[in-house]
């Protein structure tokens, strides 16, 4: 039988967050940078706390996807809370359809959960489907540390040091941070992270 991740668990309850509520520091320090009226696409949104925030700042085309149906559940009751519209579903990263164009994409802390062939297809392809003008913020764990036990069975994807920031070669660099974070969060006690986080606008 395959391990659940913690974070299923926490998915499942109401009275925690997995992740913290408050958005990723770059959503909002780059807010002004954005348009209400674009197009936005959180990948592996979990409890989609930077999609909530958008939508709650009258951003009118918010889309989030995760594969945990826990989660996207769990979406559906905070926006409905929060009185915020936002396009939610269940979806795994690597099958997504590129069907339009996105002016912004978000993905924290998830496409190394995948093999490192379906997170550079999912970069390409985002790459590809983003207006110029878009913005992509993406972070990701690298190797240049373990993966923690928590999610050392799930990381299967561990990027390089750099090897994210090469997939922006040609674009704007607003934001470049390397660095090892030390986190804890429910079910799982204090480790480390290795981050590479790039803020980059295509050209």
């Amino acid at each position: 039988m395959a391990s659940v991740p913690f974070w299923e668990e926490s998915y499942k309850d109401d009275k925690i967050s997995a992740f913290g509520t408050n958005p990723n520091p770059e959503v909002k320090e780059f807010i002004e940078l954005f348009q209400k009226s674009w197009n936005v696409l959180e990948a592996g949104c979990g409890e989609a706390k930077n999609s909530i925030y958008l939508a709650s700042n009258g951003f009118e085309r918010v889309n989030a996807f995760d594969i945990s149906e826990n989660a996207i559940a769990k979406v559906k009751k905070i926006a409905a809370k929060n009185e915020v519209e936002l396009n939610s579903f269940t979806q795994d990263l690597c099958t997504f359809p590129w069907k339009e164009n996105y002016d912004l994409v978000i993905s924290y802390g998830t496409l190394h959960f995948v093999a490192k062939e379906g997170w550079h297809h999912f970069i390409q392809e985002a790459k590809e489907h983003t207006n110029v003008g878009g913005i992509h913020i993406i972070q990701i764990f690298t190797n240049k540390v373990p993966a923690s036990p928590d999610i050392e069975e799930f990381a299967v994807g561990l990027a390089d040091e750099g090897e994210l920031q090469g997939f922006y070669q040609g674009w704007k660099i607003l934001s470049l941070k390397a660095f090892v974070l030390e986190d804890e969060h429910p079910g799982a006690p204090k480790h480390y992270h290795a981050i590479n986080k790039i803020v980059a606008q295509k050209l």
